[in-house]
């Protein structure tokens, strides 16, 4: 059985910055996609080590990052 989490983040940008404007312009699914996939590639190793000790005893559950 898996159980899938649903964390929420929250990414806040300075109103009127250029990089705002510039992910203001993009489509709602490609901004979400693109700061998830930053946000995944920026936590998720560092994450890896304390997951793995976390796990390290698990007999019947392991904590992973989802795909």
């Amino acid at each position: 059985m898996k159980i899938e989490h649903h964390l929420k983040f929250v990414t806040e940008f300075t109103d009127n910055h250029p990089v705002t404007l510039q992910v203001q312009a993009l489509p709602e699914s490609m901004r979400l996609a693109m700061l998830e996939g930053m946000l995944k590639d920026l936590i998720a190793p560092r994450l890896q080590p304390i997951l793995d000790e976390i796990n390290a005893n698990g007999s019947y559950a392991i904590l992973k990052v989802a795909e």
